[in-house]
């Protein structure tokens, strides 16, 4: 099989350092290795990030701009190739896919307004003579540590808008599905990024550890589970370094009586079991305020779910492929035989799937529970799945005491047409991203993605404007040119009024 290296400095830089496999998820089979790269490699990838700075520093953001709008036709362009690198390496659907790079390239279409995005901000005559204003300089080598379920989309929610601002940038990837990153990394040097400025190295451990610790990184850009994003956030700023580390999440959908029930469905569907659920902004609760909801969605549901598509994401018009890698598969199997256990009712049971012609893949089918208690595992811990499930209260102020209690505060939504209680739900519960029948409220580009409590660590969101905080430094000036002769020496604090 060929080995998967890195690419580094404008270049692929080929590796066979403890390679490990990169498995086709549908097919439960290898189709070719990854190399994990040694200290010496991360840190060469740093070094020609390091070098590359201080001229990507001086590019006009005009001319920053410029390479990101060849490179946003360069991915419409190339769509179907990246797509088919997710697909045959995460497993995802194909229609899935192309939705995931579109979002991304919606990051990429934001950040090619530089110029406008790091105008600064003025002030003439804040005293006699005295004009003052902000400046956003760039910080320098900046990194990204990305998941394995988004690819292309969640390494596109960090780079585009840090080389925007003038950083140069290190990408380490998901070791599972690392080939959509070389194909990014590739399209950026056709559309005219110059060497250096954007690098991408495969690895594990010993390569994020040397990213955290390695005093020439300024800032570290995280998204993953919650305790890895608790150390990643403890490392990375214990050596100096500004770290946004976006970590789980246990999505709650209060369903309230007055709903629309039909279109509640059909956004819980999608909702739960698109990407097989393998998604930090998935609804996996779903919070029916009274019995008479909770048996109504239980009815409509439970046929949906035993229906839905299974299969190999290349073939088109498919509703859900397989989990990433067969441990993860079993970890989700454990989580559905622990919830049997505890005596949640397993109205459908997606165990022992088997898909035709894909017999050997990782595949775990629709599954849905139903009077499940906040004492479950598989209402406290994130399953990461294709499982749902249903936990029945009696009132709206229930369902959002429910919510704030848990852990995580990512997203939630609710469904209702009572203008009233839609307010009251947004004002009252402790989430950071809120949707009103709206089931995956994953805001634009324009806006910035982050939740709240153990799902984000760190001040400030991914993408939008928080990311031209995070990836520059604030520089304030004041500045006085005298017209007449210097006064007499001030020992007052100066007041410019």
């Amino acid at each position: 099989m060929d080995t998967l290296g890195h690419y580094i400095n404008g270049e692929r830089r080929p590796d066979a350092n403890r390679p490990q496999p990169v498995f086709h998820p549908a097919l439960g089979r290898p189709v070719r290795q990854v190399a994990m790269a040694s200290r010496a490699t991360v840190e060469s990838a740093i070094a020609a990030a390091a070098e590359a700075f201080p001229a990507w520093r001086k590019t006009p953001p005009l001319k920053r701009a410029r390479v990101l709008f060849r490179f946003k036709a360069l991915l419409e362009q190339h769509a179907d190739r990246i797509v088919a690198a997710i697909v045959e390496e995460h497993g995802k659907v194909w229609e899935d896919a192309h939705g995931e790079l579109a979002r991304g390239i919606e990051v990429v279409e934001y950040a090619c307004g530089a110029p406008e995005l790091l105008k600064g901000e003025h002030s003439r005559e804040v005293g006699p003579d005295i004009d003052s204003w902000s400046e956003f300089p760039p910080l320098g080598v900046v990194a990204g540590i990305t998941p394995f379920n988004f690819p292309a989309m969640v390494p596109m929610w960090m780079f585009p808008m840090a080389i925007a601002c003038g950083n140069t940038f290190v990408l380490k990837p998901s070791e599972k599905d690392p080939s959509a990153a070389q194909i990014l990394a590739e399209l950026l040097s056709e559309a005219g990024l110059p060497p250096g400025v954007f690098n991408v190295v495969n690895g594990d451990k010993e390569a994020v550890d040397t990213l955290l610790t390695d005093p020439r990184v300024q800032a570290v850009s995280f998204v993953g589970s919650t305790p890895i994003a608790e150390t990643i956030y403890a490392t990375g700023t214990a050596h100096g370094k500004r770290v946004q580390a976006l970590g789980g999440a246990k999505n709650h959908a209060v369903v309230m009586p007055d709903a629309d029930l039909d279109a509640a469905v059909n956004a819980l569907m999608g909702a739960a079991y698109g990407s097989c659920g393998e998604r930090c902004m998935a609804i996996s609760v779903v919070v029916a305020v009274g019995d008479a909801v909770a048996d109504a969605l239980v009815t409509k549901l439970a046929p949906r779910v035993r229906e839905l598509n299974i299969g190999n994401g290349s073939t088109r018009g498919l509703d859900m492929g397989p989990l990433v890698t067969a441990a993860h598969r079993d970890k989700v199997v454990g989580y559905i035989d622990a919830g049997a256990a505890e005596g949640a009712e397993l109205v459908v049971d997606g165990r022992g799937l088997h898909v035709a012609g894909s017999e050997a893949g990782f595949f775990v089918g629709g599954t849905l529970f139903d009077r499940v208690t906040p004492q479950m595992r598989i209402y406290r811990e994130e399953i990461f799945g294709p499982v749902l499930v249903v936990v029945r209260v009696d009132s709206l102020e229930d369902a959002i005491a429910l919510t704030n209690a848990h852990e995580f505060g990512n997203g939630t939504c609710l469904f209702t047409r009572d203008g009233a209680a839609a307010r009251y739900f947004s004002d009252a519960v402790q989430v950071g991203m809120v949707g009103i029948n709206v089931p995956l409220p994953v805001p634009v580009a324009c806006q910035s993605f982050g939740g709240w409590k153990r799902s984000l660590f760190g001040d400030l969101y991914a993408y939008g404007p928080d990311a031209i905080r995070f990836y520059t430094r604030r520089k304030t000036l004041t500045q006085r040119w005298a017209v007449d002769s210097v006064g007499k020496a001030q020992f007052a604090f100066p007041s410019h009024g």
